[in-house]
Parts: C-alpha cells; sequence; structure tokens
C-alpha cells in the first residue's frame, strides 16, 4: 500500500486557508496514487485556537466544515484533525473518511501539559476503550478508542502526546497485534536538536509494537510563538522507511512510500542515529521561517528594526536576509514574492483604529536630489530592501564602532539604512525633569534614570516608522536580558515582536560567528570583534553587559538550573561549585544572589515582552513555558541562607 503523511501550514480558524491546504494534500496525494494520507492533528481549525476551543460554536464549525472535505476523498483513504464537542467537553480527534463516507473519530488519549502546552485546560482526555457516537446532519458516527481498516491494512491511533507516554501506557501497548498500522497525526514544537527525541520514538515504536508507524506533524509558525517543523517520520519495525527536510517554506509538503503489509520484516537489531544535529543551522531555518509565516499571517508590508551594531540587533537583521534567502532558494523569487504579499503592488493600506478606518498611502522615499546612485542589488538585496528597514539611532555614548557595525551590514543585506541622533530628545526630557525637581540630574546620583531614558526616546521614532510603513516592528532583546531585567520597557523592548527572546546571549555571540564564516556575512566581523555593550553610560566608563550583570555563559547555567532543572537556590549554587572547583565559591555566590533577585524583581518586564519564538527547549515567556508571580518573596530567605 501507498501511505502517506503531509505536513500542513495551517492557521488558527482560517477556514478558507485550511481547507485549501487539505484540499491541496488530498490533490497530491491522488495524484501520487497514495491510498492511505495522514494528515496533522487538529489541521482543520489550527491547533492554536486556545480558549476557542472550550465554544461551543468552534467545534461545531469544525465539524460541519469537515462536510466539506468528504467528496475530496474519492478514491483514498484521508486522516483529518479536529476538535469534537460532546456534552460541554472537547475532545481532539483524528477523523477518518473514505470515498466521501466518514468511518469515524479517534480520540486522543493522553494531553500535553508541560512546556509550552496546554492541553488539559482545553481538552478533556478519552479513556481507553472507550466509545460513544457523534451526530450531525441526520448522521451518526463511532468517536473513541477505535481501529479502523482500509484495503485490508488494519490501523489504530495515537495521536501526538499519546506517543510521548511509557510503553506500557500508552495506546499503542493496546493495539499491538491488533493493527498492522499505528497513525499519529502531530502538532509537536520545534526546539533545537528535538528531532532526534522524535525520531527515536518512532522508530522505537514500530519495533517495539511490530509495526508500521506513520507519523505527520503541522508545519511552520502557525499562531504566533509556536513553530513546527513539518517531520514526515514512516518506520516498520525499527527501520526508516521515509523522512523528509524539516522546516519547509512550502504550504504542504508531502511525502509518500509504499510498505508491503505482506512481508513480514525482520525487526531491526538497532536504532539507526540521525547525525549530530547542527543547532546554528536548525534556530536559522527555524527562525526564518518563523518570521515569513508572523509577516504574511500578520498582513504586514515587513520590518523594521533598530539597527544599534550591537549582537542582538545585528542577529535579528541577518534573520530577515536569510528569511529572503532561504525562502527564495526553496520557492523562487516570484513564489515567495507572491507568498509574503508585500509585493502585490497596493500603494494603499487601511488600518483600522480606535477612530476608524483610516486610509495610508505606502510609498518608497526618494532618493535625495544629486544623491549618487546606489549600487547595483542582487534580486535578494532588493527583496531585503523591500522588507527590511533599519535606524541608527545615535547618541553621545554611542561609539563609531557600533556605527559602522550596523551602517556596513544594512549595505551589505540590501536593507534601507537610516541614521539620526537622539541627543536633543534626551535633552529635553532631562532638562524638563530636572526643571521639576529643581536639581541637575546627574550620573553620580540618576545613573539608571539617565541611561532608561536613551533607550525610551528611541522608541518613538523607530515605532513612527514602522506604523507610517505599516511593518512590524523588531524588538531585540534575547533570553538572557529577559530573565535579569536587562532592557529597558518602553525602549529597547518595544516592538511588535521579539524574535529572539527565547534564545540566550552566549548562543546569540556564537551564532554571528558561525554566520559570518559558514553563510559568508562578512559584515559581521564588526559585532563579533565587539563586546556586548547597552552604549548608555558616557564612553568614559567602558559599559559592558557582562560587567553590569555577570559572565553570560554562568548567566545561562544558573537559569537553566533554576528554572529548566527548577533547582533551589543552595543546590544551584553547590552545583556550580561542584562544576567548577576552582572558580571562587565566594563571587559564585554574589552571582547567584544577584541573579535570583534580579529574575524576582523583573517579571513584569517578562510579563509585557513582545512575543517571542519558541526555539530553544525551554524559554522564560510567562505566556508560553514559565510561569511565576510578578509580587514574591524574591527568595529572600533562601539567599540569605546561601
Amino acid at each position: 500500500m501507498r501511505i502517506a503523511g503531509a505536513a500542513l501550514n495551517q492557521i488558527p480558524f482560517d477556514w478558507d486557508n485550511n481547507l485549501r491546504t487539505i484540499r491541496t494534500a488530498i490533490e497530491q496525494a491522488k495524484a501520487a496514487g497514495v491510498e492511505l494520507l495522514c494528515l496533522p492533528e487538529l489541521c482543520l481549525t489550527g491547533y492554536g485556537c486556545e480558549d476557542l476551543f472550550l465554544s461551543d460554536w468552534l467545534p461545531a464549525e469544525a465539524l460541519a466544515r469537515l462536510q466539506d472535505i468528504r467528496p475530496w476523498t474519492d478514491g483514498i483513504c484521508v486522516c483529518v484533525g479536529l476538535p469534537v464537542r460532546l456534552q460541554h467537553r472537547t475532545y481532539n480527534t483524528a477523523a477518518v473518511l473514505r470515498d466521501g463516507q466518514i468511518l469515524g473519530f479517534a480520540a486522543k488519549q493522553f494531553l500535553a501539559n508541560d512546556g509550552v502546552h496546554y492541553e488539559p485546560r482545553f481538552f478533556v482526555a478519552w479513556p481507553a476503550g472507550g466509545e460513544t457516537t457523534v451526530e450531525f446532519g441526520g448522521e451518526t458516527w463511532p468517536l473513541g478508542d477505535l481501529t479502523f481498516e482500509h484495503r485490508g491494512v488494519r490501523f489504530g491511533f495515537e495521536i501526538c502526546e499519546d506517543a510521548w507516554r511509557a510503553d506500557d501506557m500508552r495506546p499503542a501497548c493496546r493495539l499491538r497485534g491488533k493493527v498492522d498500522m499505528i497513525v499519529n497525526p502531530s502538532a509537536s514544537h520545534f526546539a533545537m536538536s528535538k528531532t532526534d527525541s522524535r525520531y527515536q520514538l518512532v522508530l522505537k515504536a514500530s519495533r517495539n509494537f511490530h509495526c508500521t508507524y506513520l507519523y505527520a506533524n503541522l508545519l511552520g509558525n502557525e499562531a504566533g510563538r509556536i513553530i513546527y517543523d513539518g517531520e514526515i517520520l514512516v518506520a516498520r519495525n525499527g527501520h526508516l522507511l521515509k523522512r523528509n527536510q524539516l522546516l519547509s517554506f512550502r504550504e504542504v509538503d508531502l511525502e509518500w512510500v509504499d510498505v508491503d503489509f505482506g512481508y513480514d520484516l525482520a525487526p531491526a537489531a538497532e536504532i539507526v542515529p540521525l547525525p549530530a544535529p547542527d543547532e546554528y543551522k536548525e534556530l536559522n531555518q527555524a527562525m526564518s521561517l518563523a518570521l515569513f509565516d508572523y509577516l504574511r499571517k500578520a498582513r504586514s508590508r515587513g520590518f523594521v528594526l533598530s539597527l544599534s551594531g550591537g549582537a542582538d540587533s545585528c542577529f535579528c537583521a541577518v534573520g530577515v536576509a536569510e528569511m529572503v534567502r532561504l525562502g527564495v532558494e526553496e520557492l523562487g523569487l516570484e513564489e515567495f514574492k507572491r507568498r509574503s504579499g508585500r509585493f502585490d503592488g497596493a500603494p494603499v493600506a487601511v488600518q483600522q483604529g480606535a477612530g476608524g478606518e483610516a486610509t495610508q498611502t505606502l510609498q518608497d522615499t526618494p532618493a535625495a536630489p544629486g544623491a549618487p546612485a546606489p549600487p547595483a542589488l542582487s534580486d535578494n538585496q532588493q527583496l531585503v530592501n523591500a522588507l527590511l528597514t533599519c535606524a541608527y539611532q545615535g547618541t553621545i555614548n554611542s561609539s563609531d564602532d557600533t556605527f559602522e557595525s550596523a551602517k556596513e551590514l544594512a549595505d551589505s543585506l540590501g536593507a534601507r539604512f537610516f541614521n539620526w541622533t537622539i541627543d536633543e530628545e534626551v535633552a529635553g526630557y532631562v532638562g524638563k525633569i530636572s526643571g521639576a525637581l529643581g536639581r541637575e540630574l546627574a550620573w553620580e546620583t540618576d545613573d539608571l534614570a539617565l541611561q532608561n531614558i536613551q533607550a525610551r526616546v528611541r522608541a518613538p521614532g523607530i515605532w513612527l516608522l514602522a506604523n507610517v510603513q505599516n511593518c512590524l516592528l523588531l524588538t531585540t532583546s534575547n533570553r538572557s536580558e529577559a530573565s535579569v531585567g536587562y532592557c529597558t520597557m518602553d525602549g529597547d523592548t518595544a516592538g511588535s515582536i521579539s524574535p529572539i527572546a527565547g534564545v540566550d546571549k552566549a548562543f546569540v555571540k556564537q551564532w554571528l560567528r558561525w554566520a559570518e564564516t559558514e553563510l559568508g556575512y562578512g559584515a559581521l566581523r564588526h559585532v563579533n570583534a565587539l563586546q556586548p555593550t547597552a552604549e548608555l553610560r558616557p564612553l568614559a566608563a567602558n559599559q559592558t553587559d557582562e560587567r553590569d550583570l555577570m559572565p553570560y555563559p554562568l548567566l545561562n547555567r544558573i537559569e537553566r538550573l533554576a528554572f529548566y532543572e527548577r533547582l533551589a537556590p543552595a543546590a544551584v549554587l553547590a552545583q556550580l561549585v561542584a562544576e567548577t572547583p576552582a572558580a571562587d565559591a565566594g563571587q559564585l555566590r554574589t552571582y547567584v544572589r544577584r541573579f535570583y533577585t534580579l529574575w524576582s524583581r523583573n517579571q513584569w518586564k517578562r510579563e509585557r515582552y513582545a512575543p517571542s519564538f519558541h526555539l530553544d527547549d525551554y524559554n522564560v515567556d510567562p505566556r508560553s513555558w514559565l510561569r511565576f508571580p510578578i509580587l514574591s518573596g524574591g527568595f529572600g530567605a533562601e539567599l540569605a541562607a546561601l
């Protein structure tokens, strides 16, 4: 039998988009002679509908829309994910359709309730062995712990989290010997190096339960924060039969393979491991796809970036350029332009605000009279020029090094680049408050306030530039800064999305060195030669991030021990001492106290961060991975006892 999985790039309750990709997948499968097709978990509604799953209308609408799919299944068996609501309870199901008929609904038995997943809030787990019925339009179908048969092949289901449970608990343990194949429609989030875990999971399941295992994941940045890699895996008795390239820019990624169910393939003696993952490449592909999907799904005209010349903003700028390079490489120039929605020629945008609709003319900035003609740009640079606008907003405390870093990088990417200073605006605010207080503000007495006002004064102008162009404003804070609040609210945190807020600063620096040497972004040599600095204090102070905080690798280690391993402060300190016996234990104690104090003090900042992408195995976003009280005891007793 020819079986297939299709990764789909969906949008929450965008019925037109979701039905179109489902139909495209079915048409491609039929053209390829596929007999059974698995589509991803909740692909009809999208996985990220959040509390709408608790409504009566969304599952009802999904069931009504499922009827539209029925005629497309003539001559093929298709598994479609959707929510079904019965007696005020919502179940996560996969419908099986064949020849225009609905055969039944398999229901998910285990719900993901860790990390970025909160499924028990929305869904009810289906009990093993249970069965009921669903009614719609005068027809009735079975729902529950079901198995099916297609052309002599018996199959059952594990839906995503079902497969991550122990072998003596998961549905597969009850399907062993009863089915020839297990089908797994999934919405498994991307994280660097995670694909190896998923690969091992599928291959071991196929061997341990003596079956063919068909796995299909969602694809892309579906709803804003979570990225899906679109992985498709087919394994049999521990042997890999099919695996696709991950993180495709295509809306539909179909992969098929022929399986001879009449041949008893001997179980694999060992699972052949995947090559070690390249996390720099993985992050690059994931962030590029996430930016592309966010751009088009937000119906934006591009990105605006306050390019300081430092590591974080340079990372974001290169991220947009890589979005273009990788997207064009896979889709082709014209298809990339069409899919982005930026190059439709529409000169006017109508934006809805509190005062009603506002029509806005969008046009490129003309060259100044007498200005030299810009150098010829490559096709990709022209796309970057249309999609990315950068501005260097200098002060008296800014250095020539960061300006050169920003300008040369922007020019090399093809981005539009502006340069202005904000000293006049800063002086205006400082003078106003000095007058109100009846004293001069000085670095000796008002250090933090004088740093923050510079960062905040940068926000209105860059926001205005983004609004005028109907673009998304990128904010550039990383996870390390978010952990300790090393940022200015309404300043460098201002923005529409925060692409790297889930990535630690040490990794940012390593990635930039990789991008310079492996991707050929030579202009990164400037930032790669600089120590990270906010450049908010006078230049004579030689301000650096690590002098203000602690070494970034140590900060990241404390963060992981504290909130990924969930250790108490004393246990974190003991672990650090054990790992670095040559280090000064007193200094380590100081750093641990500093981290926890700053962490507790700055939860309110993390609550207000722009939406960020989940890229690593954890993040500090309270709206996705890590919740913490805004007001707390701040580990006072625990730190005093160190």
